[in-house]
């Protein structure tokens, strides 16, 4: 029996970027024995680790190039031999959207668009204020509209996609983790120096700043250590804080050294877009965890059952202290936490809705 191919388009190497990872390469093994796939990446491993260092232009300008030659070359003399044609938050990072229009409207390919940021929204950094005059936000509007099938990570994206002119509607499928293997393993909570702590990349970092009063508060008051796993080493105002360089390998035994978990944000639009996955992290693992109500946060959090939601330095301050000073509510509340996440956010809640997007 002839078997369907589909071929992903996504913008890092593999093992890389948190959102393609758990968005694309986890849920792959999902595909086996039902379709064939091929994955094509835009940027190249040596690209990748110059990307945000300052610098290397000449060198990050090839890269681009590079990819962009690539992505032509599949695109127009080799898209022919899939059915499907995946699209993990655009095809070509700057530019307008040219291959998916040649795709869709030329090419008469169906494709499948996924994301799971408020990308349209510019989120501009010291690393990429070049690049983002030639990122042409607008073109997610068009890539959503042109799109056979649209998954995108929570309600607000979904609502941006079904707004876009398309006919049919929009999938959400939130962002997963695998709760019946690597995330299989649950905090023990027990007395004793707590760890609150913080994962994420380098371009989220800068929403640790506001939250720094609180935890520097919280050690004066408590036997407390702060942890920041991530892929630079921030600059934080604290006296007895740990840095852990994230590493696939070695990503849950690092989470699990968390006994509370924070996921601060602000109150715009670009946080609206965020999906939460540092919470499902968390809670997957019976962390509880204190973030912002915004967004799918208030979602994700309940408040008083898996953790707090916490919108100024008094309500941060009275949550954290009272999962910081109290080891049976921190295992209640990350068990709670375990629960919802097995039932709507793990792989085996999504897969249905993962396999549907190839129809």
């Amino acid at each position: 029996m002839h078997r369907k191919k589909i071929l992903f388009l996504l913008p890092y190497p593999l093992h890389k970027a948190p959102s393609q990872r758990f968005r694309v390469e986890n849920l792959l093994f999902l595909l086996d024995g039902k379709f064939e796939y091929e994955l094509s990446t835009f940027l190249s491993e040596d690209d990748w680790k110059i990307l945000y260092q300052p610098g290397h232009h000449v060198q990050k300008a090839l890269g681009i190039a590079r990819g962009f030659l690539r992505r032509a070359a599949l695109v127009l003399f080799g898209s022919f031999r899939y059915d499907y044609i995946f699209i993990h938050r655009e095809a070509a990072p700057l530019g307008p959207p040219v291959f998916e229009y040649i795709l869709a409207r030329i090419l008469r390919k169906k494709y499948i668009f996924d994301f799971d940021d408020a990308i349209w929204i510019p989120n501009t950094s010291a690393q990429n204020k070049i690049a983002s005059r030639l990122k042409c936000f607008w073109k997610i509007r068009p890539i959503c509209r042109w799109a056979h099938r649209v998954s995108a990570g929570n309600d607000f994206l979904v609502n941006y996609a079904e707004h876009s002119g398309r006919k049919t509607p929009a999938t959400r499928i939130p962002t997963v983790v695998n709760t019946e293997t690597r995330y299989n393993r649950i905090k023990q909570h027990q007395e004793g120096r707590v760890v609150v702590g913080w994962t994420g990349s380098h371009s989220t970092l800068k929403f640790l700043e506001p939250l720094m009063p609180v935890i520097q508060r919280l050690q004066k008051e408590c036997d407390i250590d702060f942890l920041v796993i991530a892929d630079k080493k921030p600059d934080l105002p604290l006296s007895d804080w740990q840095f852990c360089p994230w590493n696939e390998q070695t990503e849950i035994e690092d989470l699990l050294k968390i006994d509370v978990g924070v996921m601060p944000l602000v109150h715009d639009a670009w946080s609206e877009g965020k999906c939460g996955f540092k919470l499902i992290q968390y809670l997957s693992l019976g962390i509880p965890a204190v973030a912002n109500s915004v967004g799918v946060n208030k979602l994700i959090v309940e408040d008083g059952i898996n953790g707090f939601l916490a919108d100024d330095d008094d309500r941060w301050y009275l949550s954290l202290k009272q999962l910081i000073t109290d080891a049976s509510l921190r295992k209640r509340m990350g068990e709670s936490g375990r629960a919802k996440m097995v039932a709507g956010y793990s792989i085996s809640s999504q897969s249905e809705a993962f396999l549907g997007l190839f129809s």
